[in-house]
This record gives structure tokens, sequence and C-alpha cells, in this order.
């Protein structure tokens, strides 16, 4: 399904003219700013891609047919065919792939710099990937959120601060693999505790944390143990992860009418069975309560959305 409002759109890419837009939107933020390493071919390309793009989903927002916003999706089935997720490079997640039903691993989250001050691209990115969990049936979404640099010590408020309040259930923790740093950095660096609890300062915490993060703990997100260098990107990483049955009461009151509307869709063999009719909404339900989401997710432009039957999507195998 696509959304539009006004003039902008969010769906799944459909051509491999549009792949190569988020791929060089990437390069812009990921290299550009942010001054991740790339090989000869990507800086001539002017694209920041690699093994994982291949089966990789992309999800994008549009003005005026312009790729402004994206987000990478790498499904079970589009792992397998590519021996796994792009987050075992860094993270240890064998629990997470031995939950029942399917799961999704969102990667390379950006937005153009001059549209981030225009919350209705991150909102249309929230709603493009609420449209996803519910089409696709995801029981978990997961990946990585990141801050530019290679000292984890400059956001120690926020990291600790996750570390003594949001981290995952031990049933589905993921750990972090301090093994594969780059040569030369500290494993010791991984530590999430890095201040005393006593020192922690909720409100010193979450101005350490990016718009991305605060979304994600809004959604009810838990974090893996520990913190990867991910020196070659030039950042710092925390894992990620939200179970679409903890989604926030609040949210789930305002779009779905009860603060436990999505208890069913838990974490073992059949779930999907037991979960009713809400997240299968968008392929054999009420599109009015559908509607209630996502008006929830672009509160004032809601009034000007459009909900379009998406048209075929490609294979995506182009890297």
């Amino acid at each position: 399904m696509a959304i539009k409002v006004r003039d902008y759109e969010v769906r799944l890419t459909r051509n491999k003219d549009e792949r190569r837009q988020v791929r060089q939107l990437r390069y812009d933020v990921f290299v550009e700013e942010e001054g991740a390493t790339v090989t000869d071919e990507q800086r001539n390309l002017r694209e920041e891609y690699d093994a994982y793009d291949r089966y990789a989903e992309y999800l994008a927002v549009f003005h005026n047919g312009k790729i402004v916003g994206t987000y990478r999706i790498i499904d079970r089935n589009a792992a397998e065919k590519m021996g796994g997720f792009y987050t075992e490079n860094e993270f240890n997640i064998s629990k997470i792939k031995n939950a029942g039903g399917n799961i999704a691993e969102m990667s390379r989250a950006c937005v153009a710099r001059e549209y981030r001050e225009n919350a209705l691209v991150m909102r249309l990115l929230w709603a493009g990937l609420g449209e996803y969990v519910m089409r696709r049936k995801i029981v978990i979404l997961f990946g990585v959120a990141s801050w530019v640099g290679t000292k984890p010590v400059e956001s120690a408020q926020a990291i600790s601060y996750l570390y003594y309040n949001h981290l995952s259930p031990l049933s589905l923790r993921a750990t972090v693999l301090s093994e594969n740093f780059a040569p030369g950095i500290n494993p010791k660096l991984s530590r999430m505790n890095i201040l005393p609890r006593e020192f922690v300062d909720e409100s010193d915490a979450r101005r350490q944390m990016t718009p991305l993060i605060k979304g994600y703990l809004r959604l009810g997100a838990t974090f893996g143990r520990g913190v990867f260098i991910d020196q070659p990107f030039n950042s710092y990483d925390v894992f990620v992860m939200v179970q679409t049955k903890k989604i926030d009461a609040a949210y789930q009151k305002h779009f779905l009418g009860r603060e436990n509307a999505l208890a069913d869709l838990d974490i073992r063999d059949g779930a999907l069975k037991t979960m009713g009719k809400i997240m299968l909404l968008p392929v054999t339900g009420s599109f009015k309560m559908v509607r209630a989401f996502f008006d929830f997710l672009l509160r004032e432009d809601a009034a000007d959305a459009e909900y379009i039957e998406d048209e075929r999507v490609d294979d995506g195998d182009d890297k």
C-alpha cells in the first residue's frame, strides 16, 4: 500500500532506479555527512550499499518524485537467501531468530538533511513501517540505532539509561559481539553501564538520544546488551527490538480502542493463529480500523492522506 499526503508519498520502491536513489541518499547522509568508509566503486557511483542490499526491500518517502527518507528492511525469507541478517555482524540474535513467526530487520534509516525539520517525513516512515508490519504479519522488528562517532562515553547518560531501564527480556536479549570490533578497539568500550545507576539523569539521557531512539522508546522498544563500535561506519550502535504485542499501551488504545489490543501476538509457535483480525486487517479486515492507525501516526496531516493499493514491487536483486 502507498500512503500519500499532498505531494508526499511513502511506499516500497518499485524499480532499480528508485533503489539507486535510495543508495544515493544513504551516500549523502552516511558518507558525506557522517564519515562512513566506502570503496572506490561506491565513491564513483556515489552510492552506499553492502552485500545485504541484494534481497532487501527499501521503504522510501518521496517528495515530488524525489526520495527524501528511507529504511532498509530484511525479513526472515530475505535473510535466509543472504545467509543471515546484517545485525548479526554486531550482535548475537540467535534467541530472536528462534522465535516463532515472521521477523524483520530495519536498518540504514536516514532522512535528507533539508527535510529533517519536517516531522511529516519521519511520520510517513513510521506509517509505512507500520503498514509493512501488519501486511507481512511481523512478530518482531529489530535493528541497530546509532550515534555518530566512536566514543560511547559521549552518550554515557543515554546508553546507561537504556541499560538500567530498557533491556530486552533474557529470552529474547541480543548480546554484543565485541570480538568483531576492528583491530585496536578496546572490547571494554562495549559496556552499557558506563555510569553507575545513581549518576544517571533521565532528562540528560533523553537529550543525548537521537530522535530515532526516542521514537523507538515511545513504541515500547527494548534494547540488547552492549554497544558495538562500528569504526568503518564511524558510529557506535545499540541493538533495538520492538515486539508487536508490546507496542506502547497509549498507541494501542488510541488506534485500536484498548490498551492490550495486540496482546495475543505472542512469541511462540503458531502465534499468528491466535492474533485475531487486528494484524490481518490490511488483507482481510476492516479498512476503517487500519485508517485509524495511520491517522494517529500522521496527526494533523491525516485529513490529507490517501491510501492506494501498491503496484508491483521488483525483486530487488540489483546488488
